[in-house]
């Protein structure tokens, strides 16, 4: 195991994108779906804080290691495996606003499943997105099954498959690791770390201080990165990529990252982190460290600035309006996709 953050952070200067690959097009891109995706987040709360929807599940704070990653991969080729958290992700890979919405509001419409999941629960086979399902874990054996599926066609696609920590610690991340490790597939693990699964604490939840460290046991790197330094994702998972593309097999990015919000609308986190340690993490916020750079770089201006932030009102406006008055399922949509044909009682 290796850790990148100190050598990324170090080289580069203010053109660090630039020596990346990433032309400032491309750099004000991310920056932009970072923003939307916590735009479309802080919304999701505003409505249901009023009592106008049920549920929330953030991404707040995350953002970095979710759209840095998703940077490095071929939407509409390669495929991602998200975990609930993961709106930085499928945003990059071509939902919308009014996607997510439509899911929030659990509507007909709800591209992911016609609003029968709750929140968070991505999925669109024209997007290359996996289903996401409730239990914990159950979508790293689905991304190691994807990357078998591309070595047997003879492809290069590569399969990403997103989790928490807490989700490292059940039997389908050590098979799925240990499978594709043996195969040699073309998957890259990317454990979002943010130090809580749900409200436990890293340090009762593995013995290890690096989650990164289990790689070697699989037969394949593991690397940990700063997970709030969008840039440094980005590089780490080019090199993923570019190995799971050689055939080289997999790789474990550990993004050490932190979410802003509680759990869910649901959860209380006061009972179990401290705000003096909410309010430290709120200091290293991935946007407005992107931001910082970005400005320092010469790539935003506060003209783009200016644009970039009418443009996501814009969208997040009006997913909001359309999705509130949207139809809701019809009985008659309970059983689609559930059986080929209608039972007959």
């Amino acid at each position: 195991m290796a850790t990148k953050t100190q050598e990324v952070e170090q080289k580069g200067g203010q053109s660090r994108h630039r020596s990346l690959g990433l032309s400032d097009e491309q750099a004000l891109r991310i920056y932009e779906v970072m923003r939307l995706a916590r735009a479309i987040d802080e919304r999701m709360w505003l409505i249901n804080r009023q009592g106008r929807a049920p549920f929330v599940i953030s991404c707040q704070g995350q953002e970095g290691a979710q759209v840095g990653v998703a940077a490095a991969l071929k939407p509409g080729y390669d495929w991602v495996a998200p975990y609930y958290r993961d709106a930085g992700v499928v945003l990059w890979f071509g939902m919308t606003a009014r996607d997510q919405m439509l899911s929030f509001f659990a509507r007909r419409e709800d591209p992911n499943s016609g609003g029968r999941q709750m929140p968070g629960h991505f999925g669109s086979r024209r997007l290359h997105i996996i289903t996401t399902g409730s239990p914990v874990g159950a979508q790293l054996p689905h991304a190691a099954g994807i990357a078998l599926a591309f070595k047997q066609r003879k492809e290069d696609g590569v399969a990403a498959v997103f989790f928490g920590e807490g989700s490292s610690s059940q039997g389908d991340a050590h098979e799925a690791m240990n499978f594709a490790g043996i195969h040699k597939l073309g998957v890259i693990f990317v454990c979002e770390n943010n130090g809580y699964a749900i409200s436990v604490p890293q340090s009762q939840q593995v013995a290890v201080q690096n989650l990164a460290d289990r790689a070697a046991g699989y037969g394949f790197p593991g690397m940990v990165v700063d997970g709030n330094d969008v840039l440094a994702c980005y590089e780490v998972a080019k090199q993923a990529v570019e190995r799971a593309r050689r055939g080289d097999g997999p790789m474990l990015i550990e993004a050490k990252t932190y979410r802003l919000t509680a759990h869910s609308s649901d959860d209380d986190d006061r009972r179990y982190r401290q705000a003096e340690e909410v309010a430290l993490w709120r200091q290293k916020d991935p946007i407005q460290r992107y931001a910082k750079y970005l400005r320092e770089s010469g790539s935003l201006t506060d003209a783009a600035e200016q644009e970039i932030t009418e443009r996501i009102s814009q969208q997040v406006d009006e997913a909001t309006e359309y999705a509130e008055e949207a139809p809701d399922p019809t009985p008659d949509d309970l059983a689609r996709f559930v059986y080929k044909q209608e039972p007959r009682f």
